[in-house]
């Protein structure tokens, strides 16, 4: 996969802020807080974790020192963090996201893709960084219109999104599970423009082969995995894709099968 630019980046990013923007900017102060798939929160928290989670990233690109201080002392839980803001009106709570996210695109899309930025976990560069916050706002988007009962039409910005939880196959097995990450998966993913995305050598045995909308949902723990079509080819590609995540920290209870009763998964 070609590396794209801050440019190409901040450009992915800004075009699914407004596509998330969207879906709430008509909310009544009701619909604000109607629930969504993560146990607790309404729309209204959805967005405020995304502002919060951006207004971290801008502290840490600009004064790493202060990000770092911060980050040792102890930490609010991602729950208590949105529940401080529960008082917030609707327009208040998308005037933050809208800040936010702007400061976010001018602080990001000046830097330096292989620029270090200090996280809550390992540093990540600046154009890392910026692909997480396109897979987080995706993911969060994808909260919001389940809960709105919309199905919003994909894009090829879920290439960033796939890219994420292809690397981060390591991690999923090795990071929370202390499994092996074993040999190369070859994935081929049809994208919403009829194009397929590969990684992997072609000679590799195991295979996982999927559109790219059940691969993202399925990295982002948005839906069960026997609610996707993945056609999964053997023992290594098996063992990943029922532990895929395409972000670093606790994997969560991962959403039930469609009709089944248990409780769904929340991102940090």
């Amino acid at each position: 996969m070609t590396r794209p630019s801050m440019a190409a980046l901040c450009a992915d990013l800004a075009a699914e802020s407004q596509d998330l923007r969207a879906l709430v900017a008509p909310l009544s102060e009701r619909e604000w807080r109607c629930a969504t798939p993560a146990p607790g929160w309404s729309i209204a928290d959805q967005l405020v974790h995304l502002a919060d989670v951006d207004d971290a990233a801008v502290l840490a690109a600009t004064d790493p020192d202060a990000f770092v201080a911060a980050a040792q002392l102890p930490r609010r839980t991602v729950d208590e963090r949105v529940a401080e803001h529960r008082g917030r009106a609707g327009a208040d709570v998308l005037r933050w996201f809208d800040d936010s996210r702007a400061r976010l695109l001018d602080v990001f899309g000046a830097l330096d893709p292989r620029t270090r930025v200090p996280w809550f976990g390992p540093s990540m560069s600046a154009a890392s960084a910026l692909t997480a916050r396109i897979m987080e706002t995706w993911a969060h988007g994808r909260d919001v219109a389940d809960a709105l009962g919309v199905a919003p039409e994909p894009s090829e910005r879920l290439r960033h999104i796939a890219h994420l939880g292809v690397l981060a196959r390591g991690y999923s097995l090795r990071g929370e599970r202390g499994l092996d990450a074993g040999a190369e998966v070859r994935v081929e993913l049809v994208s919403p423009g009829g194009t397929t995305w590969v990684w992997g050598a072609p000679e590799a045995p195991d295979r996982v082969r999927a559109s790219a909308l059940d691969f993202c949902l399925l990295v982002t723990r948005r839906r069960h995995r026997d609610d996707l079509d993945l056609d999964v080819v053997g023992p290594v590609a098996s063992r990943w894709i029922e532990v895929a995540q395409a972000y670093a920290g606790p994997p969560g209870e991962g959403r039930r099968p469609a009709g089944s009763v248990g409780p769904v998964h929340r991102r940090r």
